[in-house]
């Protein structure tokens, strides 16, 4: 998506429970599944692949290890934009006090 493009609404989870669990009990390719369902082949894909990491049977993160992820990383960027915001405060009123 190239900026400016409109962000597509994520899908539902109950859909994409449903949609790996079509695609692993059916036996069907995920492009077949994704066709049936009117969704992107990589998109089921991924699911697939997110589900088996979530199941264990696969190396990687977790979904609930890739949002503590991205919750720590927001945390961690606001800290360092308060962090900078303190160190100029100081700056300033050290400046202040030593004209006085």
């Amino acid at each position: 998506m190239g900026a400016g493009a409109p962000r597509r609404t994520p899908y539902p989870p109950e859909f994409r429970a449903r949609a790996v669990a079509l695609a692993r009990t059916s036996g069907l390719p995920p492009r077949r599944v994704a066709e049936d369902l009117g969704g992107d082949p990589d998109t089921i894909r991924r699911w697939l692949r997110q589900a088996a990491i979530d199941a264990g049977q696969r190396p990687g993160l977790a979904t609930d290890e890739r949002a503590a992820l991205a919750r720590l990383r927001r945390e961690n960027a606001l800290l360092k934009e308060e962090r900078a915001i303190l160190k100029q405060a100081t700056v300033f009123f050290a400046h202040e006090r030593a004209t006085r």
